[in-house]
């Protein structure tokens, strides 16, 4: 029962990662303008790293007894980033939605770091700090670029 809300917040953030990694991939596909190339190639470069977390935070859920998300609308249900369906969205938009959609992952990943340590699942804690160093580097680069957009 004590790492039973380590499992839920294991589905939250797996739906937050999905979510992120979808949107950076869109971004991706759709960034446009001067700095198309740098932009693209950033974007890849990071979808790619949030792709990665997905299976060892499945599998994390799974290893501590849980079950994980099973479909797309799973992962909606869970997600709390939110998502982006406009058609037309300014590389500034893209690239300042994505700093602030890191930003709020980094805030998930520390509450449930938390909730790993009041229930001594030290595993995922550990798991979850690199997490939050490989965002917080994501967030670091976006700001970085924003800031002089």
């Amino acid at each position: 029962m004590a790492l039973w809300r380590s499992q839920a917040a294991c589905v939250n953030v797996l739906a937050d990662v999905f979510a992120l990694y979808v949107k950076t991939k869109n971004f991706h596909w759709h960034m446009s303008g001067r700095h198309f190339r740098d932009y693209h190639l950033l974007l890849d470069e990071h979808s790619e790293q949030v792709f990665a977390m997905t299976d060892d935070i499945a599998e994390r859920a799974r290893k501590i007894g849980g079950a994980t998300l099973r479909s797309i609308s799973d992962i909606s249900r869970h997600q709390r980033l939110r998502d982006n369906n406009e058609e037309s969205v300014t590389p500034k938009e893209m690239l300042a939605e994505l700093f602030a959609d890191n930003q709020q992952l980094t805030g998930s990943l520390r509450s449930t770091h938390e909730v790993c340590e009041k229930h001594n699942d030290v595993a995922t804690a550990s798991l979850i700090e690199n997490w939050i160093d490989e965002t917080e580097r994501r967030t670091w680069f976006l700001a970085e670029i924003v800031r002089d957009l």
